[in-house]
């Protein structure tokens, strides 16, 4: 490599950069506007859902059994008298279900002889939701009868008390772990597009042949591309983790060094990618496309994101150890909700440069390729 000829390769390719706005849109603006619609709309945190009380006793004890689910912070109530008036709105949608008070509840209750009981119904078309309203309806309702028997002098049975405790993330707020794992997802597509983009763009306007035809070796060309939007890079990055730390108020209990190698490792074979599917395409449009079917969907589906690796099936399952996010999303939730644990970090970060090395010696093989 002449360093003189690398210096002026640079300075050509940063004064391009300069000149071109859209550059700095993929850069900075996009990654904006992805993380805060990433931080806003994705949640797997259910509160006040929609239910409808039937509550068909008027005894003293299925009000007070209906006064604690409306003053549950988990559901937002609608009482009725009767179940048919409810249907309806659980058909519709506008309910996620009906917790059913039956009229012989409150004699039940005070003969002691047989169980009283509630019925649960939920709208099984959401799955997660359903689940959700059974299982905290249930605890609403255990709640509600150790209190029943305490204010009547009975001891509640409970052999075992447990006091459950949650390490790194004690509310159990889904945004602390989404928002780091989006910042992964976020990095997949702007440093794939931003080397594609560009690239085929100058293949395009037929400078990249310009290029091929001077004395430049492949080695300064690519890095003399890589380098100005590596740093580009660091800096959406710098600005995510801004964004998610004093916006939406995710703790950071990492340090700057491990972040900062962190993705750092991952921004090679991103860059990389986008520059093997730039040499490929040479058209701008196919690149944008590529770059979304192979750096955004793989990434948003089989990094362990939103679904965990462990539930899929065994094939998919070693189908994510060729996604690169799969060991960028569990290293950016660890250095956000736990901090730095290195030995993860140069596993994901051995694993990370290898796939640049690939997708770089890739790169420079369908260059050679096509330009021959």
């Amino acid at each position: 490599m002449n360093p003189r000829r690398f210096m002026a390769l640079l300075i050509k390719e940063s004064r391009q950069i300069l000149r071109d706005p859209s550059t700095f849109l993929i850069a900075l603006v996009l990654p904006l506007i992805l993380l805060f619609l990433f931080g806003t709309a994705v949640s797997l945190d259910v509160r006040e859902v929609r239910i409808g009380l039937a509550l068909e006793d008027d005894s003293a004890v299925a009000s007070s059994l209906g006064m604690a689910f409306r003053n549950s912070r988990w559901f937002d109530v609608t009482f009725a008298r009767e179940l048919a008036s409810l249907e309806p709105e659980l058909v519709a949608g506008k309910l996620r279900g009906i917790i059913v008070i039956p009229q012989d509840f409150g004699a039940r209750m005070e003969s002691g002889q047989a169980q009283a009981t509630i019925q649960i119904i939920t709208d099984g078309s959401l799955p997660n939701t359903a689940s959700f309203v059974a299982n905290y309806a249930q605890g609403v309702q255990t709640q509600w009868a150790q209190g029943e028997a305490l204010d009547h002098g009975v001891a509640a049975e409970r052999p075992i008390n447990l006091i459950p405790r949650f390490w790194f993330n004690p509310e159990l707020t889904s945004r602390d772990f989404l928002i780091p794992g989006s910042i992964a997802i976020v990095m997949s597509m702007i440093g794939t597009l931003l080397t594609a983009l560009v690239v085929a763009r100058e293949w395009e306007r037929g400078t990249m042949e310009a290029l091929m035809a001077t004395p430049v070796a492949m080695s300064e060309l690519l890095a003399s591309k890589v380098l100005p939007y590596f740093i580009l890079g660091l800096g959406s990055v710098a600005l995510c983790t801004g964004l998610a730390v004093f916006v939406f108020g995710v703790p950071f209990r990492g340090s700057i060094p491990g972040l900062l190698a962190v993705s750092s490792a991952f921004l090679v074979p991103a860059l990389g990618q986008g520059l093997l599917i730039s040499a490929i395409a040479k058209n701008q449009f196919v690149a944008s496309q590529m770059a979304l079917l192979i750096g955004f969907l793989p990434s948003m589906v089989l990094s362990g994101f939103i679904f965990e690796i462990a539930s899929m099936p065994v094939p998919i399952q070693i189908i994510t150890y060729a996604v690169p996010a799969r060991y960028l999303v569990p290293s950016l939730q660890t250095l956000f909700t736990v901090g730095d644990i290195w030995p993860m970090f140069l596993h994901s970060i051995a694993i990370l440069l290898g796939f640049g090395l690939i997708y770089f010696a890739l790169a420079i093989r369908v260059t050679h390729r096509r330009i021959a």
